[in-house]
């Protein structure tokens, strides 16, 4: 369920990592990992609210590809 603030669209972890095509124990595990940078918007219960841009940071993050040297 997307949330609309001041004209803005936030997502909530689990719709956001449903878009990004990862787990939420991925995404967290990506935290812990200093993968990816937290959000900076929480609703009053502390949970993380996404914007579009973060989740297209957490979608290149899904998408990227390594080599093996």
């Amino acid at each position: 369920m997307t949330i609309s603030l001041d004209g803005k669209t936030y997502y909530r972890t689990a719709e956001v990592c449903k878009l990004a095509g990862i787990s939420r124990n991925t995404y967290f595990r990506w935290l812990r990992e200093r993968l990816l940078p937290d959000v900076g918007m929480r609703d009053r219960r502390g949970w993380r609210l996404f914007t579009e841009e973060d989740l297209l940071r957490l979608r290149g993050e899904a998408n990227r590809v390594t080599t093996r040297d």
